[in-house]
C-alpha cells in the first residue's frame, strides 16, 4: 500500500485527505458513535482514490467497504444494498483484481478496454434482466424505498460490471448510483439520524467518481499515445 500511495499525484493526495477529513468530521460532528459507519466510509473514499489511480488495490479495498457497508444496510432493513454488495459487488470486485492483475499496462496502473457494441448490448441486456429480478425478491423481503432500492441495483450492476471490464464509463455509472444512494440514505436519516454520515459519505463518492471519470479517459489517451 505504500508504494501505491507514493503513485498517487498530488491533487489525488489531496483529494484523498479531504475526503478522509470530511468523512471524520462529520462522524464527529453527528455524535453518534456509530464506528461501522465511519469505517466503512473511510476504506470507501481510500477505494475510489487507488480506482481512479487504475491500481489493483483499489478493487481489494472494494471487497472490503462491499463487506462493511452490506452490515450497515442491513441494520436499516435495506435489503437491496444488502444483497447487491455482498452478492453482487464483492464477488465482482474479486473478479476484477483477477482482470486487472492480467491486463496491466505497466507496474502502476492498469490497461483501459475500449468496449465493443456487442458488449454493450449484453451487458445492457443483462443489467435489465437483473433489475427485474431482484424487483420482485426486494418487494419479497418489502424493502423499504423499493423503488430507488432497485434502481440502486440496476447502476451497481452496471458500474461494477464496467469496473471489470476496465471501462472508463464506471465512473459515470457509480456516479448515478452515488445519487441514488444519497436519496435512500437522506430518507434512512429521516427515520434514523445516525446515518447522517452515510449522505455525506456519497456526496464525496460522486466527487471521487467524476475525478475518476476524468482520470481514466485522461489515462486511455495517455495509453492510446495521443497525450
Amino acid at each position: 500500500m505504500i508504494e501505491s500511495v507514493k503513485n498517487l499525484n498530488k491533487f489525488e493526495k489531496v483529494l484523498w485527505l479531504a475526503s478522509v477529513i470530511l468523512v471524520a468530521g462529520s462522524f464527529i460532528l453527528s455524535g453518534n458513535g456509530a464506528w461501522l459507519t465511519l469505517a466503512a466510509s473511510l476504506v470507501g473514499v481510500t477505494a475510489l482514490i487507488f480506482v481512479a489511480k487504475g491500481d489493483v488495490l483499489g478493487q481489494i479495498l472494494t471487497v472490503g467497504f462491499s463487506i462493511l457497508y452490506a452490515l450497515i444496510s442491513f441494520q436499516f432493513r435495506y435489503w437491496g444494498e444488502m444483497i447487491t454488495y455482498l452478492g453482487m459487488t464483492a464477488p465482482i470486485a474479486l473478479m476484477s483484481v483477477v482482470t486487472w492483475l492480467k491486463n496491466p499496462y505497466d507496474d502502476k496502473e492498469v490497461k483501459v478496454e475500449h468496449l465493443k457494441p456487442g458488449t454493450w448490448l449484453v451487458l445492457s441486456v443483462a443489467t435489465i434482466l437483473v433489475t427485474i429480478l431482484f424487483y420482485f425478491v426486494l418487494d419479497w423481503f418489502e424493502t423499504p424505498n423499493l423503488l430507488f432500492s432497485t434502481i440502486s441495483i440496476a447502476t451497481s450492476f452496471l458500474a461494477s460490471s464496467l469496473m471489470m471490464l476496465r471501462s472508463p464509463w464506471y465512473a459515470v455509472a457509480y456516479g448515478t448510483n452515488d445519487v441514488v444512494l444519497i436519496i435512500l440514505w437522506v430518507m434512512a436519516t429521516l427515520s434514523e439520524l445516525r446515518y447522517l454520515p452515510m449522505i455525506l459519505c456519497f456526496v464525496i463518492f460522486l466527487v471521487n467518481d467524476a475525478y475518476g471519470f476524468y482520470s481514466w479517459k485522461r489515462r486511455k489517451k495517455k495509453q492510446s499515445g495521443l497525450v
